[in-house]
């Protein structure tokens, strides 16, 4: 059950779907492609870990961390910068050391850090999620050189942080919502004006049901390709919200996805395991496996948070 087949529904053409690492995560997030190791990092939430794959050579590490991290970043200086649960620290990926950078700035119980990315100033932008479920207890915050500030946006589920090409549009879902907001951004100052819905999917499980936007990342075209939680695909949509093309996936529950690869056109896509139905376990026996595939269009490079 290794080697899938899909089709790509704009053209004829089908790519190969392939399992990067043969061990499946509880809650595989915030896959990040790190090019000057060859190296595709990613988290497990559930697991509370950080991994790293090297496809070239198939080596492989993790590192336990105290807390579930939501969102990962490669540090200009080195390692990686982890919003967990608990606060932000920084992983020295060298000898696994943990440093403590800052406290978490909400109430952790209810409360944890989810999917984040940066700017191209070096700014870690990571929302989180309200636990509960029940009411926009999230928000959207901005992490620059150690100091965190809430940029408001309350959400109950944040996900599906982007920037436009033009660094112009800050893209972020609240994945409870099924939306996509774009919001105005401003890369000199970090600040973050006002914001149109970018793309509303249906709330109604019961009819049609896509399943739900997670997260994402913008390619070298400028389009926005975002995993569907729970409709087991992948979209990618025009800057005008238009979907220019569909991927269907063997696993219902994709969470994010990252380009990597020397010339950035492999698509890698974290998934999910952890507590879902057993009948879509045995139905989607990859579920919660690291997948990549080939597309036509490169990503881009993502800028290191700046410490």
């Amino acid at each position: 059950m290794m080697h899938h087949h899909l089709k790509i529904i704009t053209s004829m053409s089908t790519s190969k779907i392939e399992v990067l690492f043969d061990t499946p995560m509880l809650l595989g997030e915030c896959p990040v492609w790190h090019p000057e190791e060859s190296a595709l990092y990613w988290i497990d939430i559930v697991g509370t870990a950080v991994h790293r794959f090297v496809p070239g050579t198939g080596k492989h590490d993790s590192w336990a961390l105290p807390s579930e991290p939501g969102c990962i970043a490669r540090c200009a200086s080195g390692g990686l910068i982890v919003a967990m649960r608990s606060g932000l620290s920084m992983l020295d990926t060298r000898n696994g050391g943990l440093h403590h950078v800052a406290d978490a700035p909400y109430d952790s119980t209810r409360i944890r850090f989810n999917d984040g990315r940066c700017d191209a100033a070096g700014r870690l932008w990571t929302g989180t999620l309200y636990d509960p479920r029940d009411q926009p207890g999230g928000s959207l915050y901005c992490i620059e050189r150690g100091t965190i500030r809430d940029a408001g946006k309350p959400v109950t589920v944040s996900n599906g942080v982007a920037f436009s090409i033009d660094n112009r549009t800050l893209y972020h879902t609240d994945t409870t919502a099924h939306r996509i907001m774009a919001y105005d951004f401003d890369l000199a100052t970090g600040s973050v004006g006002n914001g149109r819905v970018f793309k509303q999917f249906s709330t109604d499980k019961s009819h049609n049901y896509g399943g739900r936007p997670d997260g994402a990342a913008v390619d070298s075209e400028d389009a926005y390709w975002c995993a569907m939680y729970e409709g087991g695909r992948l979209l990618r949509l025009a800057p005008s919200g238009e979907v220019l093309q569909e991927i269907t996936l063997p696993v219902r529950c994709p969470t994010m996805i990252a380009f990597g690869g020397d010339d950035l056109r492999t698509l890698y896509i974290t998934t999910v395991s952890n507590k879902r139905p057993a009948d879509e376990l045995a139905a989607h026996p990859l579920s919660g496996y690291v997948l990549s595939l080939r597309v036509d269009v490169p990503g881009r490079i993502e800028t290191p948070y700046v410490a």
